[in-house]
C-alpha cells in the first residue's frame, strides 16, 4: 500500500511540474506574441498565440489575442475561429463579440469588394455588349451571388455580434461608433449598400 501511495504521488509531483514549466512555456510565448504585435509582425505573433494554444487552451486571453492579432493580418476566417473558441471558455467576456464582430464585418468588405472588381473586370474585358451580357449571365456572376450570399451572412453575424456586445457593456466608451458599425452592417443586409448589385446593372 505504501508503496503503491509513493507511485501516486510521484506521478502527482510530475504532473504539476509538468503544469508549471507548461505554464511558463505560455507566458513566455504570450510576452513574445506581445511584442510582435506591437511591432506591427502579426504573423509571428500569432504563431506565437497558436503555440501558446497548443500548450494550454484553457486561456482565453489567448484565444481573444490570437483573433485580434488575424483581424490585423486580414485572416479573418482565423481571427473569427479564435474567437469563437474564446466565447466558448468564456462567453461573458464582453470584447469577443465586439472583436467577433468587426472580424466579420471587414472579412464581408473584402468578399464583397473582391465580387464587385471580379464584375467590373469581366464587363471591361468583354468586347461587345452581347458578351458582355453572355458573361454576367454565366457562371463569374454565380461566383459573385454565393460570394455576395457569404458576405450578407457574415454581415448578420457581425450585427448580432456587435448587438450583443452593446447589451454586455451599454455604458462602453465608443458606443456611438459601434453603433454606426451596426448601421452599416443592417444598410448592408437591407441592400441599402449594395454596390454588388449596382455593378451587376
Amino acid at each position: 500500500m505504501k508503496k503503491a501511495l509513493m507511485i501516486v504521488s510521484v506521478l502527482a509531483i510530475a504532473v504539476i511540474s509538468t503544469a508549471c514549466i507548461n505554464n511558463i512555456a505560455v507566458q513566455e510565448l504570450n510576452n513574445k506574441a506581445a511584442e510582435f504585435m506591437q511591432k506591427g509582425d502579426y504573423e509571428s505573433a500569432m504563431n506565437r498565440l497558436q503555440a501558446s494554444i497548443d500548450l494550454d487552451a484553457t486561456m482565453y486571453e489567448t484565444h481573444y489575442n490570437l483573433g485580434v492579432a488575424a483581424i490585423n493580418a486580414k485572416k479573418y476566417d482565423k481571427a473569427i475561429e479564435a474567437l469563437e473558441n474564446g466565447i466558448k471558455i468564456k462567453p461573458d467576456y464582453a470584447d469577443f463579440y465586439y472583436s467577433l464582430g468587426v472580424a466579420q464585418s471587414e472579412w464581408a468588405d473584402e468578399i464583397n469588394d473582391q465580387a464587385n472588381e471580379k464584375l467590373e473586370d469581366d464587363a471591361a474585358t468583354a468586347e461587345n455588349v452581347n458578351e458582355r451580357n453572355v458573361l454576367m449571365e454565366a457562371e463569374k456572376r454565380t461566383d459573385a451571388v454565393e460570394s455576395k450570399t457569404k458576405a450578407n451572412e457574415l454581415k448578420k453575424s457581425a450585427s448580432e455580434n456587435l448587438k450583443k456586445y452593446l447589451e454586455m457593456k451599454p455604458d462602453c466608451e465608443d458606443k456611438a461608433t459601434i453603433e454606426e458599425l451596426i448601421k452599416e452592417c443592417d444598410d448592408f443586409i437591407n441592400g441599402k449598400d449594395d454596390t454588388l448589385s449596382k455593378a451587376e446593372e
